[in-house]
């Protein structure tokens, strides 16, 4: 009596450990779901506002562009002005001796050094000038390998400063290839050469010394030709020469 009670307990025990776990899975499975359907809008939306501050960065960038689109930065003018008119007629100075380039002040919005100036260094601060148009900032920087003094360069923001200067060693490496690169803002530009496209194109043309030796060779069996016709022509001239004589 005893080993069927037991028994009995122990199928009873197996039921409700059976009845528990499949309740667990199905609490489990239930509140997956609920969390899942409560995910689904959320991940929507965090889709939407990554779009959306992809968008602002752009506009963002763009607005920073074109802020930075009429500035320039030069280097390496003297700094000994006491005001901003000495600085711009120093910067006059140089562009009309160098590039030739006359610069009237009401061309330039503002202009000022950047950083400040301390007392032991004799190092230039580098000069920022906006122009009211990029026209002429555009001419400045088109002839700045003419410099002699001062160099200018686009004023760039430190993000993009940062991918130009990523870009530089790969840019280094396209050039070693025999390929025209250069940087176009944050972007490197890789162009084939034309040279290196037409020495491909070209199948290896042989050497004049070559050239002339293969018309010789080509006159030498014309000649061959010939004198092989003439001695038949000869031949046969002998021949009825002997045909004659025997005929006396």
């Amino acid at each position: 009596m005893e080993g069927q009670f037991q028994i009995l307990f122990d199928k009873l025990k197996s039921e409700m450990q059976t009845q528990i776990a499949e309740l667990k899975e199905s609490i489990t499975k239930s509140t997956l779901e609920i969390m899942e359907e409560k995910l689904i809008p959320l991940e929507e939306e965090n889709k939407e506002l990554k779009i959306k501050v992809e968008k602002l960065e752009k506009e963002i960038d763009f607005l920073k562009r074109g802020e930075k689109n009429n500035n320039m930065i030069i280097y390496g003018l003297e700094d000994k002005e006491t005001s901003t008119c000495e600085l711009i007629q120093e910067l006059k100075k140089n562009l009309k001796k160098d590039l030739n380039i006359d610069i009237e002040d009401y061309e330039i919005n503002k202009i000022h050094r950047l950083g400040t100036k301390k007392g032991d260094n004799n190092k230039s601060r580098p000069v920022l000038c906006s122009f009211i148009s990029n026209w002429k900032k555009n001419e400045i920087i088109k002839n700045r390998k003419n410099l002699k003094n001062i160099n200018v360069s686009e004023h760039y923001s430190k993000e993009v400063l940062e991918k130009r200067r990523i870009l530089k060693a790969e840019l280094a490496e396209e050039r070693k290839k025999g390929k025209i690169a250069y940087l176009k803002y944050d972007k490197l530009i890789i162009k084939e050469n034309i040279n290196s496209q037409e020495k491909r194109k070209r199948e290896p043309s042989a050497s004049p010394s070559a050239y002339i030796n293969q018309i010789k060779k080509h006159s030498s069996i014309k000649t061959n030709r010939t004198n092989a016709f003439d001695m038949m022509r000869s031949r046969s001239n002998s021949l009825s020469n002997t045909c004659s004589t025997k005929k006396l």
